[in-house]
């Protein structure tokens, strides 16, 4: 029997989407979350089949919801279920390891039948066509991140220090040293400075 979390923090859309899950995936065992402490602690109960996450929650806004996600739980697929639907916002949550991007536009057959292709191990998304070169660019740094260093990217953007951040991810001060180095060769940038204004820039 398939587990599947729903987080989106406004009621209606939420039992909108409990709707598309139990027509994709009768009989499936369905939890709701409102925030992203409420998805960590849904995804530490057990093992989930899909995660539907909107990108804005009341605790996380934009990209960073997922990537801590994609670091803690690397095994769970996770369908991106957004407003912005403009196409390097689809293309970013791709690139950062979404299973899937289903616009909150989408009528309810549609989101069915998005959900039944993610939960079957395709991927599932709008056509938004080629990224620009420019975007490109930054989609390929972005890429070569792992999940561990865009947490430590998004602890930049937030403004956080190396011992805050080694923290947060239960590592030394000396580890997140060490990979801030290399974030910094991947991403082209040569300082904090310039690693936050790009992480700005992508919306993490």
């Amino acid at each position: 029997m398939d587990r599947i979390v729903v987080a989106d923090d406004h009621p209606l859309f939420r039992a909108a989407l409990r709707s598309a899950v139990e027509k994709a995936a009768p009989g499936a065992v369905i939890a709701e979350c409102a925030s992203l402490a409420e998805v960590l602690a849904a995804l530490g109960e057990g093992a989930t089949d899909l995660l539907l996450l909107d990108l804005k929650l009341s605790d996380s806004d934009g990209m960073g919801g997922l990537t801590r996600i994609r670091a803690d739980h690397p095994a769970v697929p996770v369908a991106v279920v957004s407003a912005s639907e403009e196409p390097p916002t689809v293309r970013r949550a791709l690139t950062l390891g979404a299973a899937g991007f289903i616009p909150k536009s989408a009528a309810l057959p549609v989101m069915v039948e998005a959900i039944a292709a993610i939960l079957s191990g395709d991927s599932w998304a709008p056509d938004v066509g080629e990224p620009g070169a420019e975007e490109g660019d930054l989609e390929a740094r972005i890429a070569s991140l792992t999940p561990s260093q865009l947490r430590i990217l998004e602890g930049l953007r937030a403004g956080r220090l190396n011992k805050q951040i080694a923290f947060d991810l239960g590592v030394t001060e000396a580890t997140i040293k060490a990979h801030l180095t290399s974030v910094f060769r991947k991403l082209g940038v040569h300082n904090r400075t310039q690693a936050v204004i790009l992480a700005q820039s992508i919306d993490l």
